[in-house]
């Protein structure tokens, strides 16, 4: 008895009351048309239901007044979008024909039933019935009928009720997603989470790099004691800050917008920015660039620019403000990348980081590989990544 009171309260107890009663009103204008062939009704939305964008409709329709808390979710168990199978068409109809049966009996069930208990009512106290004159034969005029006007009311409740889990039961079955619709929806949460694995690395290899640009900085400028230098480590740690900020508002507004594109991503073309920073912090930085980094593909070009930025954290994190060489070049068919810096204690860690990995994955999705260790006395970073690659 509670739960069923407590379905009287839902809201979308009578939205769903109201999708059952819609289709009412296009039978009441053929009623006043042709009362004598209700039953055509039935034969003209056959034609109907085959006409692929009603499927879209009827599935806006029933998602905002059946399953309201779906609306607009790709896992929505009604799907929203034209017929494209004759199945669906067929579907469609089928569900068109079962709307009209169930909004005929929600009719007899939430109209006429409390009409009747107006008449109990009447008939009680000593008059006529108000609507169904046909009862006043078998109808005596006592007082007793009052209380059996409860009975209607109750016996429309639960029409109402079960009318509504009825229709959703059917929308859900008749206007659900076919195999090809849910297979579209599997790929898109998939691309979904493959963004936001992707957001959260750029996050790491972007914020990471800035705290420990900052880091470094303070450091040495409390160390060295200069107010000369620590003018200069200030300004580096506002610009890389800055740097930062900008690609934080830019993943921020990603997530934000999920149907906006993720905006211009920085490139190798920009890669000066990252020795500039690493040079602020008091790295030796020696760059060597062969080739035409600008006819690398963007999508190469902007992942290699991350690997570039993970790997002179690395460098600042672990090693401190040591001598580091970029070597990077354009060769034929496949970019090529060499970081590398003396060992300076402990080696930031072979196989395990997020860092490290981080690197590894990007170069993977590209197709090619990253690789890092340590080689001949220094902390090697060597990156091979195809340029005819398109993701």
């Amino acid at each position: 008895m509670h739960r069923f009171l407590r379905l009287l309260a839902r809201p979308v107890t009578y939205t769903r009351w109201l999708h059952l009663l819609i289709p009412t009103a296009f039978v009441a204008i053929w009623l006043f048309i042709d009362m004598d062939h209700a039953w055509v009704v039935g034969l003209l939305v056959v034609p109907l239901g085959l006409i692929p964008a009603v499927r879209l409709e009827e599935g806006i329709q029933a998602q905002l007044l059946l399953t309201p808390r779906e609306r607009g979710r790709p896992d929505a168990s009604i799907a929203v979008a034209p017929s494209a199978t004759w199945r669906d068409r067929w579907r469609t109809v089928l569900w068109l024909e079962a709307r009209l049966a169930l909004s005929a009996v929600t009719m007899v069930g939430t109209v006429w039933l409390p009409a009747m208990s107006v008449d109990l009512v009447a008939r009680g106290l000593g008059g006529p019935p108000v609507i169904y004159g046909w009862m006043a034969p078998w109808l005596p005029a006592h007082a007793w009928l009052i209380p059996f006007a409860l009975v209607p009311v109750a016996v429309m409740l639960l029409c109402l009720v079960s009318a509504g889990r009825l229709i959703t039961f059917v929308a859900r079955t008749l206007l659900g997603p076919s195999a090809s619709e849910r297979l579209s929806a599997l790929e898109e949460r998939t691309e979904l989470l493959l963004e936001r694995n992707r957001i959260a690395r750029e996050i790491h290899d972007s914020i990471g790099h800035a705290l420990t640009v900052a880091v470094v900085q303070a450091g040495a400028a409390r160390a060295a004691g200069d107010a000369a230098f620590t003018d200069r480590a200030l300004a580096a740690i506002e610009e890389t800050g800055r740097a930062a900020l900008e690609d934080l508002e830019r993943v921020l507004l990603v997530l934000r917008e999920t149907g906006l594109p993720a905006g211009r991503r920085p490139t190798l073309l920009e890669a000066d920015r990252l020795i500039e920073s690493a040079r602020g912090s008091g790295a030796e930085v020696e760059a060597e660039f062969t080739g035409p980094l600008e006819l690398v593909p963007g999508p190469v070009s902007r992942e290699g620019y991350r690997i570039l930025q993970e790997a002179l954290t690395n460098v600042l994190r672990h090693s401190g403000p040591v001598p580091v060489r970029i070597r990077m070049a354009v060769l034929g068919s496949r970019l090529e990348m060499d970081v590398t810096n003396p060992l300076t204690g402990a080696a930031p860690g072979g196989k395990g980081g997020s860092g490290l990995r981080g690197m590894r994955e990007r170069a993977a999705l590209l197709g090619g590989e990253a690789e890092t260790g340590a080689y001949e006395g220094e902390w090697r970073v060597r990156v091979r990544l195809p340029l005819d690659t398109l993701i």
